[in-house]
């Protein structure tokens, strides 16, 4: 969750430090610091809040020397203060760190019975009280920080520097990512490849329980045995680019913006417009498709109710058995995996930490595991079987907007995809389901026309305690997925439901006061849909209809309506993302909220 780098080299590292921060912030902005090597001595700077904070606190009190750590924070252990920022540091370690130590108490314990005093309420203070007792009984750095490292219990990430030590910085991964990087006369530790792409474009990744160790910029890692180990350095696509908002006010608005391009880049890559039809790709995927028994999909949040999305398309299209559950109940509740099952996991940053532990899970049942990952290169996407890419490219809104589309978009041609290798897809459905999700970037660019009525409409909802989302088929994902959004970032509680189910107890809830977004495209399930609404306002229910033209024409008088193109009802899921998301965004304008980085939450969950 929390993002980390680290630097030994040759140039000034505190200002090369804070600007990949700026590209960490997206995993954690309750607090943030850096502490290098000045004279051998270690020197911090700290700062609650948000990265501008500690630029400032920068400025007004610069940081020199050429080793050092960098971390952006979000909170698990401890409120967000200067104390409880990191870097944590004694007098001779400090270190940065990324996920929980389980077995902080004990280990706090035990040390502070040996005369150690804590300033913190954080877990990751003790791994540097840990290493430094290490090091008075007379370890060097690095069996220090090995020994340290096999006492802790979790999920973890750690960068570290020593007093006295120049260019030597240390580096820990056990089931949270972290990146090495290489370049001339220079060596990097860092979260991803994207904050260590201003550096170079040579990454390796660390895998489960290896430490590096990077002395004057040559790099040696060891495995959990303490082996040496050769990790594969590769050449990263990452871009070098600091993300700017394009104009946009919020990088939420610009991502939202960017669909029609991004859903056009992720279809491209799957489908083949001369056909149309799906590219035949991905080694053993055909086979994989045409003999799985079942399908299990899982995910965490936003990439949850895309896969939601699937499991409609992959039983309508592929005929297929299609379980889905939230990664965070799938890796606990010890799931019966059948013979031939495959097992698809969704992720944005490839590295959400519940995901990955389903896959691992999935994989020692013996499925075949398919990956949808926005990062190919991140964890998830380098231990799936199977890997089927987005081309979203970097989202920094906390709030999922494109990426969200782009699974769909991936999504929407797998199932097609199965259901060509399953036989239950004629040549002549395959072409017309293709046909459809090319037409959907124009689709896309024709309704983000109507922002300034959805924004007048927002304003409006603003005002709401409480909203409720209706949809059903694959709409109900989408209900699920406005509700969410609006949530995450307007601070309104907002629920969604299946619109049959209104009756079994959520429409006592129903007043005029209370906003009912009703996601209602003219398909097989419309007229069901519609009298599900028709019972809300006959509650006095107040009814936002999200639908295209003759829908808003037969559903009748309502409080307001969003008018989207008519489309292909195959690709609806996609188009009908865009109002929701728009609605979120500009009712949390209207609420003066923080859009990119709402309270408590973080862009990529790397601890459970």
């Amino acid at each position: 969750m929390c993002g980390i780098v680290g630097i030994a080299g040759t140039k000034q590292a505190a200002p090369l430090i804070l600007e990949a921060l700026k590209r960490l912030e997206y995993r954690g902005y309750d607090s943030a610091g850096i502490a290098t090597l000045i004279n051998g001595k270690i020197e911090r700077r700290r700062s609650p809040g948000k990265l501008a904070k500690l630029d400032a606190v920068l400025t007004r009190e610069p940081l020199s020397g050429f080793t050092g750590i960098g971390h952006t924070r979000w909170a698990t252990h401890g409120a967000p203060t200067e104390a409880n920022a990191h870097p944590h540091a004694t007098a001779r370690v400090a270190i940065v760190h990324n996920g929980i130590i389980e077995n902080f108490r004990e280990l706090k314990d035990e040390l502070a019975a040996r005369g150690h005093i804590f300033e913190s309420q954080t877990d990751s203070e003790v791994a540097a009280h840990l290493i430094s007792d290490n090091l008075d009984r007379g370890m060097s750095p690095e069996e220090a920080a090995k020994a340290a490292v096999r006492r802790l219990t979790g999920a973890y990430s750690i960068a570290m520097i020593f007093k006295d030590h120049e260019g030597l910085l240390i580096g820990a991964r056990k089931g949270a990512p972290m990146a090495v990087g290489y370049a001339e006369g220079e060596a990097y530790l860092g979260s991803d490849a994207f904050a260590l792409a201003p550096f170079t474009n040579r990454v390796a990744y660390l895998e489960e329980g290896d430490v590096a160790v990077v002395r004057n910029a040559q790099v040696s890692i060891f495995d959990s045995e303490g082996r040496p180990a050769n990790r594969e350095i590769k050449i990263t696509a990452a871009s070098t680019a600091l993300v700017d908002k394009a104009g946009h006010s919020h990088f939420m608005a610009k991502e939202i913006h960017e669909q029609p391009e991004v859903v056009g880049h992720t279809l491209a890559h799957y489908l083949d417009p001369a056909g149309p039809v799906v590219r035949r790709e991905g080694k053993g995927l055909r086979e994989a498709l045409a003999a799985a028994s079942r399908l299990t999909i899982s995910a965490c949040g936003t990439a949850y109710y895309a896969g939601m999305v699937g499991k409609y398309w992959f039983e309508k299209l592929a005929r297929m058995p299609v379980e889905s559950d939230v990664a965070s109940e799938l890796r606990y509740r010890n799931p019966v995996y059948p013979k031939d099952g495959v097992a698809l996991f969704v992720s944005q940053s490839g590295e959400t930490a519940d995901t990955l532990a389903a896959l691992r899970e999935a994989k020692k049942q013996g499925q075949i595991t398919i990956a949808i990952v926005n990062v190919a290169e991140s964890s998830i996407g380098r231990e799936a079987d199977i890997v089927l890419p987005t081309y979203a490219g970097p989202e920094i809104g906390v709030a999922s907007t494109k990426a969200f589309t782009c699974q769909l978009a991936a999504l929407a041609a797998f199932a097609i995809a199965a259901g060509e290798a399953r036989g239950t897809l004629t040549p002549a459905d395959e072409k017309k389901l293709c046909a459809a999700l090319l037409e959907t970037p124009r689709h896309i660019a024709e309704f983000l026309k109507q922002e300034a009525k959805i924004k007048t409409l927002s304003e409006e909802i603003s005002h709401a305690r409480d909203v409720l989302y209706m949809g059903r088929g694959p709409s109900f994902p989408l209900a699920l997925e406005g509700a969410l959004k609006l949530k995450e970032i307007s601070y309104i509680h907002a629920e969604g439901y299946a619109a049959g189910e209104m009756k079994h107890g959520p429409i006592a809830l129903i007043d005029e006061a209370m906003p009912i977004i009703v996601i209602a495209p003219h398909d097989e399930l419309y007229e069901k849909t519609i009298s599900n609404m028709q019972e809300v306002m006959a509650r006095g229910g107040k009814v936002l209809l999200i639908s295209d033209a003759r829908g808003v024409a037969d559903a009748g008088k309502v409080w307001a309506s969003i008018t989207v193109p008519d489309t292909d009802p195959f690709i609806t899921p996609l188009l009908y993302a865009i109002p929701v998301q728009l609605l979120a965004y500009h009712a949390a304008l209207a609420k003066g909220t923080d859009v990119d980085q709402p309270r408590n939450l973080a862009k990529s969950v790397t601890v459970e």
